[in-house]
Parts: structure tokens; sequence; C-alpha cells
């Protein structure tokens, strides 16, 4: 008898079910069925779909020998099932299949990164108590196998910074506000017409989705407790198409980063429209993709590039955990490994206030066209002890002219200090724009 005879003989089918039947569950579902051959090649063994739990009928997809549910938590009740796949989002049933999964011995992949950030200490200890996995690779830049290398191939390496393009729906916004010049608002509703934003895009474009992400990434970098309520979070909604235009003019882009650093006593996390040097790699990272440079003291920079949503993309991610996940079905209980990679977290790196923060700043303000007022805005920039890089000022609009500055690296306390006390200028027009400028590599 052949070898590949003998596997024939001796195969068992592992036993998924998806909770989810929409962009990403139904790619899970399809893309299980294409690869099928490969996988079993790869692992040995097939991946069989038993259960579906959704919440209406699919006409025309074939549920042969599949078990329909209406009520998604039943999943987690059927004996046959090995790994369950949640991929509906959103957080209260999502928990709640996820638990009940984790009670009754069964492995979890979940493409869920709200749940994660804001409850995975409480789910992660319930599936180590269980002696069971959750995988969630495609929590984060989607298609892009990020947490993998960032756990796994990185792991000897102490990360100093990562800085991230992780949200597609704003980058795409940022991208055609300057190669279409037009303003926020019109690429919005055309990021809404082609499904890229959704009918409430509060999650897209005010950074929540990225800070979601960046919780996960952080922790996992630094071996840190999740800590999404830390945050600093800023979306994009305020950036103007003149803010977009002026940072082209002094050498920079504006992208909607996902920044944690890692200092000597503390770490900082923030999510925030950045300036950053056109010369950058993350700068040439357009549309919808997301891409994530991590800075680690052993190899250097690193770069991770590509689709961060989208249904087959996102089914890569969660296949690949399946997989993952079935290679250490057999292992004995104990041996599950740290979902975040560390089995001793640090508690002894406090997240920094924004007040602490250390970064160059771009302002834009509107002053009258009075003589002096621009000697007097530098008089209180110098006594905060904040340095002029670059100003740039502008033909006269009406009786006021745009003015932009691009500070030196100052605390962020400073900053907003002086802002107050310009703002009380009467040749100044408020409110004043701020944002924070970062050069990465000197990071």
């Amino acid at each position: 008898m052949s070898n590949e005879a003998a596997l024939d003989q001796n195969k068992e089918s592992i036993n998924i079910a998806i909770a989810g039947f929409g962009t990403v569950g139904s790619a899970v579902f399809n893309l299980l069925q294409d690869m099928s051959e490969e996988i079993e090649r790869r692992l040995g063994e097939s991946i069989r779909v038993v259960a579906v739990g959704a919440r209406r009928s699919y006409p025309g997809v074939d549920f042969s020998g599949v078990q329909l549910e209406r009520d998604v938590t039943k999943l987690a009740l059927i004996p046959e099932v090995d790994i369950v796949l949640e991929l509906m989002g959103g957080t209260d049933t999502a928990k709640e299949l996820i638990i009940a999964a984790i009670a009754n011995g069964k492995h979890v992949v979940t493409a869920n990164k709200a749940l994660l950030a804001e409850m995975g200490e409480e789910i992660f200890a319930a599936a180590r108590q269980a002696g069971v996995v959750v995988a969630f690779e495609a929590a984060v830049a989607g298609g892009i196998p990020f947490i993998k290398a960032l756990r796994e191939g990185l792991a000897a390496n102490r990360i100093d910074w990562l800085a991230g393009i992780i949200n597609g729906t704003g980058n795409f916004i940022l991208t055609e506000m300057l190669t279409g010049q037009r303003a926020f608002d019109e690429v919005l509703s055309e990021a809404q017409a082609l499904g890229y934003a959704e009918a409430d895009p509060t999650f897209d474009v005010e950074g929540i989705d990225a800070a979601h992400k960046l919780t996960l990434m952080a922790a996992i970098a630094f071996g840190i407790p999740l800590q999404y309520e830390k945050l600093t979070i800023e979306g994009i909604s305020e950036v103007s198409l003149a803010d977009i235009d002026y940072a082209e003019q002094l050498g920079f882009k504006i992208k909607h980063l996902g920044i944690a650093k890692r200092h000597e006593n503390s770490v900082e996390l923030r999510v925030h429209p950045t300036l950053i040097p056109k010369s950058s790699l993350l700068a040439s990272v357009d549309g919808v993709m997301n891409a994530v440079m991590v800075q680690a003291h052993a190899v250097g920079p690193t770069l991770y590039y590509g689709a961060g949503a989208g249904g087959m993309a996102t089914a890569s991610a969660v296949v690949a955990d399946v997989m993952d996940v079935v290679r250490q079905i057999n292992l004995p209980k104990g041996s599950i490994s740290a979902p975040l990679g560390y089995e001793r977290v640090s508690a002894s790196l406090p997240v920094m206030s924004k007040e602490e923060f250390l970064c160059a700043y771009y302002l834009r303000l509107s002053v009258a066209d009075n003589t002096g007022a621009l000697a007097k805005i530098a008089t209180i920039l110098s006594e905060a002890g904040i340095g002029i890089e670059a100003i740039l000022q502008k033909e006269t609009a009406g009786d006021h002219t745009p003015l932009v500055i691009l500070t030196h690296l100052i605390e962020e306390a400073s900053v907003k200090k002086a802002i107050s006390v310009i703002s009380q200028l009467p040749d100044v027009k408020a409110p004043i724009q701020m944002l924070r400028v970062d050069y990465l590599d000197k990071a």
C-alpha cells in the first residue's frame, strides 16, 4: 500500500462551524471547498464544514451535509464540531458564542478585532483555562499575515516601535482627497457607494477600527495587557484639502496611522492623522491597501503590505488560522501557546497620556494681515520652548491670511498651551488646526 493510500485510509476529518455567512463567512466557505485538496495535503487530514449559523437563507448555496442554525450560539453545543469560526462581528452575541464554544472545549477562530481589543483578556483567560486556542490573524490587517510575523517571526527581537496604515477606508479617503483634489465629504460619499465605508462610517473615519487593531498589535509587540481604553484616538474628518496640500508643499503626506512606541518606562499608543515624509515607505501606500512598518532591534525595519479587507483576503487569514489550530489540536492540553505571544505579561509599562507625546507639529492658522501678527505668534512659541522648522504664508484670503507652521520636536503639553495663548490673539481667527508629524525613522 502506498503512503498516500495509507494516509487516505487513516485520514480523519476536522469539523468546523461557521457563525456568520456574510462577505467573510461565505468567502471562507468557498475557499475551504476550493482549496480542500491542497489543505489536506498540507495537514494530512481534511477540514469539513458541518454547520453554519446565519439568520437568513442563501439560495443557490449548496449546504449539502451542513447543519443550518438560525441561533448561532447553538453552534457551540454541536458535539462533532472541533472549531468554531466567529465571523459575525459585533460584541454581545459574538462574545456569548465564543465563551460557550470555549466552555464546550472547542477551539475558536475570529476576525473580531473590536471584541478582542475590549474583552480579549477575559476570552484568552477562559481559553487558557480550557486548554483551547483562540486564533485571530484576520482581526488585524486582513489578508496580511502580520500577527504571525509579529508574534513568531520577530519573537527574538525587541520591538522598538511600529506604525501602520491599518484601515483601508481612511487611507482611500486621504488618497482620493490628494489625487482628486476633492473634499472629505465628497470622497466619503464615494467610499460608501463603492462599499469601502459603511452607512455609518464612524468606526473607520474616527479611528476606532484602527485603535482596536493597534491594541492587539501593541500587546503582542511589547508583552503588555490589552488596553484599548487608554489609547489616544483621533479621526480624519477634520482634515481639510488645504491641510493635505500644505503638507505636500512641506514634503509630507497625511496618513491615518496607528503608532505604538516603547520607551524605557512607558509605551505610547495613538491613532491619528499624521504628516509623514513623502520619502517614507508608508507614504507610498495608497487606496484601500494596508501596511505596517516595524522597527526591531535585531532585524531592523521590516514592512508588511497587502489587502487589509475584503472577503477573500480576510478568508485567507481565517483559513490559515484554522490550519494552525488543526496542527495544535492533538497537542497535550498544557501545550497551547500564549495567544499574544507572552507567557508573562508586563504591567509595568504604563500608557503615556497625549500631553507627554514628543512630536513635531503642524499648525494651520488664519491670521489677520496686520504688521506684527506673525512676530507675536513666533514670540509665544519661543517662550513656550517651541522651535520653528518651517513657515508657509499664503496669499491673503479676505482680511485673513492662511499661515502654516511646522515645529521642531516638543512635548504636546507645551504645544497645547501655546495654541491656547495664540487663540486669544485678536489677529488670529480660531480654531487652530493641529496635526502631529512623525518622521518614523527618527522615532
